[in-house]
């Protein structure tokens, strides 16, 4: 947090904290199991025919769309993508666009790991590798096809300078490096995503409609960020991948 501020914790947070410790362990390990990866393995196949449905909004390739609209999900750790998705199931994190689709009825656990472990193995860059297009050989249709796989947020306007300062400080030690996430414990990546989406994600975590996955209250970090402070984390977020 930035220098010279106390962390408070609201009563919101002091609620949740009373909930937590008034459920037995055994219903706090339940809960815990229920959303673990299965401990089977992912067919790859049944993915990516799953990906079908969820390109409608997600893009062919998870790239997201709308400008934030619809959140990128390629490359996110499989683990993170399972556990949100079976939040949604529960209606824990609420959505209902989401929620017809990922319905227990529609989406079993073993599904929900195999679409889970499609979109983390794909990989977006940030810009086409010069080519020759006069070269023997050159496929133009494949060209095409992997422009469509390029993803670069567009930029957004503050001071990346102590953005990256923020990030550095109250950020890096979950959501790694520039904001490339952590595949190994599951932390989503922020960098490569659009900062509409996390805008709104903010807001929901700030207002307690979705609660943060672990147990670090970084809801309670965002409601003492400012806004300018905020600005200027995602403006920096957003030219890590140029």
């Amino acid at each position: 947090m930035p220098a010279g501020r106390t962390r408070r914790r609201t009563s919101a947070g002091a609620g949740i904290l009373a909930a937590l410790l008034l459920a037995s362990p055994l219903a706090v390990r339940a809960e815990h199991a229920q959303l673990a990866l299965p401990a089977t393995e992912p067919d790859l196949m049944t993915g990516k025919d799953i990906n079908g449905v969820c390109a409608g909004c997600h893009g062919e390739f998870g790239q997201g769309g709308k400008n934030g609209e619809y959140p990128r999900i390629a490359g996110m750790p499989r683990a993170y993508l399972y556990r949100q998705v079976k939040l949604f199931q529960k209606n824990t994190r609420p959505n209902l666009p989401m929620l017809e689709h990922v319905h227990e009825r529609q989406l079993s656990d073993q599904e929900i790991l195999d679409i889970s472990a499609f979109l983390e193995k794909i990989e977006l860059p940030t810009r086409l590798p010069p080519v020759d297009e006069n070269a023997p050989g050159f496929n133009a249709y494949q060209r095409l096809l992997d422009s469509k796989k390029v993803v670069q947020v567009p930029i957004y306007e503050g001071n990346t300078a102590n953005g990256q300062r923020i990030y550095n400080k109250e950020c890096r030690s979950c959501h790694g490096k520039e904001g490339w996430g952590d595949r190994e414990k599951a932390v989503p990546q922020l960098a490569g995503q659009y900062t509409e989406y996390l805008l709104r994600q903010v807001a929901k975590y700030t207002k307690k409609i979705r609660v943060h996955d672990e147990d670090a209250p970084d809801e309670e970090l965002l409601a003492e960020l400012s806004p300018e402070e905020i600005r200027d984390v995602f403006a920096y977020l957003s030219i890590v991948d140029d």
